[in-house]
């Protein structure tokens, strides 16, 4: 459940609560604003289902009124319980966060600032030095703290919502973060004599078709936490997509100047960076992530399908890449 409260003059109370209970707000306190006499602030707590439904009306309401603001707040519990009677006689929707939810999640990972950055260098030294020493867990720890998932996750949200901002910032970002973890592995490669019986490196060396459907997967499942609110479910996608192991993988390789097993690495980071976009793609049309307006949905609607087609393609290339690179059995 959220709070939503509403500050805002008071001549729009009455509409503003109109629109709450039709919405089907669960409860609705109203309350004077102590600087200014003529404002007040309209407490509504909502359950899931009806949130985003009621986040849009309240701010078609308000929309051309000056001086206004919508806080949502997370709510623990509340007593006493909501009517579950009531809950259940109410029209069933697809519930999950709002896009104002989404965008605030997504929005701080699509920069490029000095914790991603570091975080970044922290994660490729650990990956790195995993592989080298073949130790699996080290491996594990790089991909928990690794950062690289959520740009390409603030993709699929920019694809989604139209927003060419956080698109651009999203790209720009994954540019620098891949562009980073590469040149400081192959800094390590170069100083660090490379293990080429680590099972832990040579796996990133080779991608199969099970690879590919695990990518997708995954992308998939994280871009489906994220739209429900179960961010608590990203920490295991990113362990499982494993973006940045490959990605040093790349740079060990070329800074041991083994350019094959580097071009099988790179394979695998890119079948997983578009499969983790495709999936996620898929997962933001399905659950109905679009703007608030007509005009922005049908600039979204065309991004999503020139994105959807670009993804498509670009793993229809890697799949027959994958086929050709596959040795056949005599």
């Amino acid at each position: 459940m959220r709070q939503i409260i509403v500050s805002a003059p008071e001549a729009e109370m009455e509409h503003i609560i109109r629109r709450a209970e039709r919405l089907g707000a669960v409860d609705i306190q109203v309350h004077r604003e102590l600087q200014e006499a003529d404002r007040i602030s309209v407490h509504i707590l909502t359950d899931r289902p009806t949130r985003q439904e009621l986040t849009d009306g309240l701010q078609s309401v308000l929309n051309g009124v000056e001086d206004w603001r919508i806080t949502m707040l997370p709510v623990e519990t509340t007593i006493p319980r909501p009517d579950e009677d009531k809950l259940r006689e109410e029209p069933k929707r697809a519930g999950g966060a709002t896009r104002e939810e989404i965008y605030n999640i997504v929005g701080p990972q699509a920069r490029a600032d000095s914790t991603y950055l570091i975080f970044v260098v922290l994660s490729t030294v650990v990956a790195a030095l995993g592989m080298l020493t073949d130790s699996v867990a080290v491996v594990v720890g790089a991909m928990v703290i690794a950062p690289l998932l959520g740009p390409n996750l603030a993709l699929a949200v920019g694809v989604a919502l139209g927003d060419g901002g956080l698109i651009g910032r999203a790209i720009t970002t994954n540019i620098v973060g891949v562009g980073l973890a590469l040149a400081l592995s192959f800094g390590i490669g170069l100083w660090w004599p490379v293990n080429l019986q680590s099972s832990e490196l040579l796996a990133r060396s080779t991608v199969g078709f099970d690879g590919m459907a695990i990518a997708l997967a995954s992308g998939a499942a994280a871009a489906l936490s994220l739209a429900t609110g179960v961010s608590s479910a990203l920490v295991g996608v990113m362990v499982a997509v494993a973006l940045l192991p490959p990605t040093a993988a790349i740079g060990l390789f070329l800074g041991a100047g083994q350019s094959t097993l580097a071009m099988g690495a790179a394979l695998l980071l890119a079948v997983n960076v578009v499969c983790i976009n495709l999936s996620a793609q898929v997962v933001m049309v399905a659950r109905g992530i679009t703007p608030r307006s007509f005009f922005e949905r049908k600039r979204a609607r065309r991004a999503t399908w020139i994105n959807g087609l670009i993804w498509f393609g670009l793993l229809a290339a890697l799949g027959a890449l994958m086929w050709y690179r596959t040795p056949v059995a005599v």
